[in-house]
């Protein structure tokens, strides 16, 4: 065979593969970026004003950390086709099974709030009324679902999800100093000093970028996609892929607000927007949409989430492929938490920016028990056979699980006694 041939023979094995990707791409690519929502810009917002570039080496941390916990949904769900709630049930009975579910209906629920604090943030900036903003997106989100298709809504979720990206030319609005930017973020240290402040800001990054309805959402979008075991290498990639963009997109929320805002008072992405208009038109502008699409992106995925854990938990049919005639109560509990969350936005005085820094906390806080449940359920051989992890994954999970109840215990102990870590 010469030169020639093997280069067609290649191109066209490469080709055949990226088609299939592209089939089978979605869920992976979806959770990641709407992983970068709401809460998570205004996180990444507030982090760059105050540490400017000091914390982006912790942010690279997070990529395999988002990577590995993830890539174990693709798996379960691929060969048990079982949502994540459902899995839990099966395997660990009843007790555990309402113990991990009422975790994520609250913490679901809590997070969808900040989705809307997000969007009715990013719309007052351009002066539309908040309960106009909460009309429309409802109606919108409605609209995705009752279409009957899951390859639908996942195509159009993608849309949003690509729009996350929109930070990246944001970045490079405000120009700023490469050999800073790698000399000061880069190397790990810990700027200000290892305060309760700083227990805080790391606690809140690591709950935005890894949460407990991202493990019930991809599971559950794996099985509703219809993904089988031939498929898990595709949706291992298809999770990288969505976990290298979403510390990226993270690194330059961090670096716009580090290069425009560092040292300023920020609370919120939607009151750095405000300034960055007075800088920028067109910067502001973006961050502004930024965070309209994180919020919608998020609200999106984890409202799905709790309707597919409502599903698999009682028994109804819960499926994006099924009419609202086929799957009433799926679609109901759907509604409500789109209803409910957008009521709580729309009540006066209410402590909205408090309510999004201190979700992604609690978050964090709950998420080594939905940690726990996978890595076990992934250790089941009967379960899994020869999909379980292995020595490697393990070790990776439980250092991570480890980590996260380390720097849990550290903010709470810090939070009781702030004069212990330097006030």
């Amino acid at each position: 065979m010469d030169f020639g041939s093997t280069f067609f023979y290649k191109y066209r094995r490469f080709v055949k593969a990226l088609k299939i990707y592209l089939l089978l791409a979605g869920p992976g690519l979806i959770v990641m970026l709407a992983d970068n929502d709401a809460g998570g810009i205004t996180t990444y917002t507030v982090t760059g004003a105050k540490y400017g570039y000091g914390l982006i080496w912790f942010l690279l941390l997070l990529l395999p950390v988002a990577y590995v916990v993830q890539e174990m949904t693709v798996r379960l769900g691929a060969v048990t086709k079982r949502g994540h709630a459902e899995a839990i049930f099966d395997a660990f009975g009843s007790f555990w099974g309402w113990f991990s579910f009422l975790d994520l209906s609250l913490v679901n629920w809590l997070t969808l709030i900040t989705e809307f604090i997000g969007m009715t943030a990013a719309m007052s900036i351009f002066h539309i009324p908040p309960v106009f903003t909460i009309a429309i997106v409802s109606v919108v989100m409605l609209l995705m679902v009752i279409q009957g298709r899951y390859w639908t809504w996942e195509k159009i979720a993608i849309i949003f999800a690509v729009l996350n990206l929109i930070y990246i030319p944001a970045a490079f609005l405000v120009h700023p100093s490469v050999g800073e930017v790698l000399s000061q973020g880069l190397i790990p240290h810990f700027p200000g000093g290892f305060d309760s402040t700083l227990f805080f800001f790391l606690m809140a990054n690591i709950g935005t970028t890894i949460a407990p309805w991202m493990i019930f959402f991809q599971q559950s979008a794996v099985v509703d996609k219809g993904m089988k075991e031939k498929d898990i290498p595709f949706g291992q990639m298809d999770t990288l892929i969505g976990s290298a963009f979403t510390v990226l997109v993270a690194i330059f929320v961090v670096v716009v607000t580090g290069t425009v805002l560092y040292g300023a008072q920020i609370d919120s992405a939607a009151q750095a927007a405000t300034i960055m208009i007075g800088f920028n038109y067109w910067l502001g502008t973006f961050v502004a949409i930024g965070l309209f699409d994180a919020g919608f992106l998020g609200a999106i995925c984890i409202s799905l989430a709790s309707s597919w854990a409502f599903g698999e938990v009682f028994g109804w049919a819960h499926s994006l492929n099924l009419k609202i005639r086929e799957a009433p109560w799926f679609y109901a509990c759907y509604l409500f938490a789109i209803l409910t969350a957008g009521a709580v936005v729309l009540i006066p005085d209410a402590p909205l920016v408090l309510i999004t820094l201190f979700v992604q906390v609690i978050a964090v806080t709950l998420l080594p028990a939905a940690l726990v449940f996978l890595i076990l359920l992934l250790n089941n051989e009967e379960i899994m056979g020869k999909y379980k992890n292995t020595l490697a994954q393990n070790i990776a999970g439980i250092v991570i699980v480890t980590v996260i109840i380390v720097l849990s215990t550290l903010y709470g102990i810090s939070t009781l006694f702030p004069g212990l870590f330097g006030g």
